[in-house]
């Protein structure tokens, strides 16, 4: 018992401190993509045709003046576009808020991005401190799945928001939906949100759950869960960076980011994911 109190002295704490501390990412780190907005060369569509999921589209103007547009909720954030521009001018920027309210938010024109905001102020009273949400695997790779479990572990310890993952659809606020939602997953995903009591959030983690990814336009699949139900948060990537996902959520909640206070969840004491 010795040993191991000392060994758990020397580790330390291991949590990140996130939000209150930003965390350091990687050069490499796949975020934002930028857009060129100037010196393509005329009627270039190198990018777009090397793109494998369609999310790049060259828009002409009723000026004449062609540009570019890139639908996040479609990106696989592969960097083929990257390496496919003569003029590199496509790159990825270490950006991680990209979870956005509405599909339409999703869609890149040049526009400086805007992170999605909290729920209305009505359901966030109802929810109180904490969240709970049931995952649904509808047809994932297990790479979104994966980055989810994450959130779970000692390093980043979800709980202490107040969001945790439940067993039962009736003990929980919302789902969070990865994968493109196949056919054989159709009628389980509605049947696990209809059995989440009213009122209720979804959330759509990943490309496949967003557009259906690589996997959009094939007959096995539904293109994401917005063909059928109604989706509250669309957390973009292939799969999205646990620190995306955790903003994703803290923003949703109405939770600290970007330095600005947020309500304290640790210690709210619900039932079902309601607050008492």
């Amino acid at each position: 018992m010795l040993s191991i109190l000392i060994e758990r002295i020397r580790q330390g704490h291991r949590t990140i401190k996130f939000p209150q501390e930003p965390l350091v990412l990687p050069d490499r780190f796949r975020g934002l993509p930028t857009l060129p907005l100037t010196a393509c060369a005329e009627g270039c569509k190198s990018c777009v045709d090397a793109c494998p999921s369609g999310a790049l589209n060259r828009v002409v103007a009723a000026n004449g003046k062609a540009r570019l547009e890139i639908d996040m909720g479609r990106c696989l954030f592969c960097t083929d576009c990257q390496d496919a521009c003569p003029q590199g001018q496509h790159r990825h920027t270490t950006e991680y808020r990209l979870a956005a309210r509405t599909r339409e938010a999703l869609v890149l024109r040049g526009q400086q991005y805007e992170p999605g905001g909290p729920l209305g102020p009505d359901l966030r009273k109802l929810l109180g401190r904490s969240l709970k949400l049931r995952q649904v695997s509808a047809g994932g790779c297990n790479a979104c799945e994966a980055d989810i479990n994450v959130l779970g572990t000692v390093g980043w310890d979800l709980g202490r928001f107040g969001i945790q993952f439940v067993a039962s659809p009736r003990h929980a606020d919302g789902l969070l939906i990865t994968g493109p939602v196949t056919e054989n997953m159709r009628v389980a995903l509605q049947k696990t949100y209809d059995a989440v009591p009213p009122p209720k959030i979804v959330i759509a983690v990943g490309a496949c759950a967003i557009s259906g990814g690589p996997f959009a336009g094939n007959p096995e699949v539904h293109d994401g869960a917005d063909s059928f139900l109604p989706v509250d948060l669309y957390i973009p990537g292939c799969p999205p960076h646990p620190l995306t996902i955790l903003d994703g959520l803290l923003r949703l909640v109405g939770g600290k980011v970007d330095g600005r206070s947020h309500p304290q969840h640790a210690g709210s004491r619900t039932c079902g994911g309601r607050r008492l």
